[in-house]
């Protein structure tokens, strides 16, 4: 009967049931992901193999190792921004030790099982976060619509948009690439609407098809994508790179990569979890393969990956049923590049770039950032203050500033005093409750110096939940001077002071 069953299960071919899905699904996430790849690797400033490879090891390694079924890793447009900083701050050979060191601590978060930790953080900074990688990443692929080298920093990008009005208006390449990136604008905002089984072909893949197609049609002046042997690509640490381990900058970057690489897959993760009724990730373990994966791409010198949500939630939508789909989707990676590199050099890095401007889009999320403003206006302060600390400064800076104001808002909101008091004849009794933090210390002096004169003073304290030293210590000092002057205190604590 064991047998039978297990026959009728597997069906006649001996395939699982579910390969059928499997297959087709990666077949949908590899065409999604070639594009996504070489664009992401060409706005991070590295070569464009580099990010295939990183494909190919987030489908072969990743996708093989325990944490999500249907997660999908790979070289991740919010990564683009640290990246090219990375890249020219330390020069390209360090890229493997920065990417490889946050991999190992990836590595060492999940054994250490802190990985659902960072479910803990706050959502207005996430989002925040998200927002002002979008708006980095809009701001500078705008550049190679028009054919122009995208500048170093915030201001030269802003300082640069007359010279890109210009490009896109006179020059012969400017005015191309801007056609043919709204045209691949146009083809994925359309393609949203068409028939669901017209939608199995990814609207990116169609865009950058025909888009492509156009260009070498009218033999367009537009730059293309160079793509190579992966090979000869390959940029493993040398000496140099290895020395610069050493260099508190190259650290903070190690660190850096580690905590939003892994705070990206997470939080895609959660979300992916909530599209699908399969087993749910293992949060530990996922961030153990993730540190795996970026080990790998780092003695590669290739770009660190994360769990992409586009390429996720496409590999759901694609009817995807275990993490063979993730695998067969790197295997067809590897495939392509080997069989068919060439076809790459037929892609406009306009339509490239046009891809990128729509996922920084996307990250934005207009919609939620509108919402929060009408709902909850200190989330939407602290979302709006990381967004524009990104885009100000860098990545590291806005998301520690958003962090700190995210916990300084959340101090002063759990921090609730109350303060009553009862002036009779000959006593004043005040009782106080909630949390008595430095940050109400203020407050609490207020109400103590408006205190009558001249009379004996009761503060009962023993409700509060909490009183740190700074507020015991103001009380007992106020209470020595009221007895100096002009009467008598009588102090009664929590039975627990911080």
């Amino acid at each position: 009967m064991t047998r039978l069953l297990t026959s009728e299960t597997r069906g006649k071919s001996g395939a699982p049931p579910t390969f059928g899905a499997d297959l087709g699904a990666s077949l949908v996430v590899f065409l999604v992901a070639v594009p996504l790849c070489v664009g992401v690797a060409v706005a991070s400033g590295v070569p464009a193999e580099l990010g295939i490879v990183t494909g190919i090891v987030g489908g072969l390694l990743v996708g093989l190792m325990p944490g999500s079924t249907m997660q999908v890793s790979g070289p991740a447009a919010g990564l683009t921004v640290l990246v090219a900083s990375a890249v020219e701050q330390h020069g390209l050979r360090a890229l493997g030790v920065i990417v490889l060191g946050a991999g190992v601590l990836q590595i060492v978060l999940g054994i250490s099982r802190l990985g659902t930790w960072f479910r803990a953080i706050s959502p207005s900074v996430v989002q925040g976060m998200l927002a002002g990688i979008g708006l980095v990443l809009i701001l500078g692929q705008i550049f190679p619509v028009g054919g122009l080298e995208q500048p170093e920093s915030t201001l030269a990008k802003f300082a640069g948009i007359p010279d890109l009005i210009g490009a896109v208006v006179t020059t012969p390449e400017g005015i191309s690439g801007l056609v043919l990136a709204v045209l691949a604008l146009l083809i994925m905002s359309f393609w949203k609407k068409a028939p669901e089984k017209v939608r199995l072909v990814p609207g990116a893949l169609v865009a950058v098809v025909v888009t492509s197609a156009l260009a070498a049609l009218l033999v367009l002046p537009v730059q293309k994508v160079e793509v190579g042997s992966l090979l000869a690509a390959l940029n493993p640490p040398d000496a140099a790179g290895w020395g610069s381990v050493f260099d508190l900058a190259v650290l903070g970057s190690i660190v850096t990569f580690a905590l939003i690489a892994s705070a990206e897959s997470l939080f895609s993760a959660a979300a992916v979890d909530r599209m699908h009724d399969g087993p749910k990730t293992q949060y530990n373990k996922e961030l153990v393969a993730q540190g795996a994966g970026n080990t790998i791409c780092g003695l590669l010198g290739a770009l660190p990956m994360t769990a992409v949500i586009v390429r996720s939630a496409t590999n759901v939508q694609a009817g995807a049923k275990t993490k063979l789909s993730r695998v067969l989707h790197g295997f067809w990676l590897l495939l392509f590049v080997v069989l068919l590199p060439g076809v790459l050099s037929f892609i406009p890095t306009a339509v490239l770039a046009a891809l990128l401007i729509q996922a920084g889009w996307k990250l934005l999320e207009l919609r939620q950032v509108a919402v929060l403003v009408r709902e909850n206006r200190s989330e939407a302060f602290v979302l709006i203050l990381t967004a524009g600390m990104i885009v100000a400064t860098d990545l590291l800076i806005g998301t520690l500033a958003g962090l700190a104001v995210a916990i300084v808002k959340t101090a002063i909101e759990v921090s609730r005093l109350s303060v009553k008091a009862e002036d009779g004849d000959e006593q004043v009794r005040v009782e106080m409750g909630g949390t008595a933090t430095f940050l109400r210390l203020p407050r609490l002096l207020d109400h103590l110096d408006q205190l009558p004169t001249g009379k004996h003073v009761h503060l009962d304290l023993t409700m509060v939940r909490h009183l740190d030293r700074a507020c015991h210590q103001a009380v007992e000092h106020w209470a020595a001077q009221r007895r100096r002057s002009d009467g008598t205190v009588e102090v009664a604590l929590p039975a627990r002071v911080g």
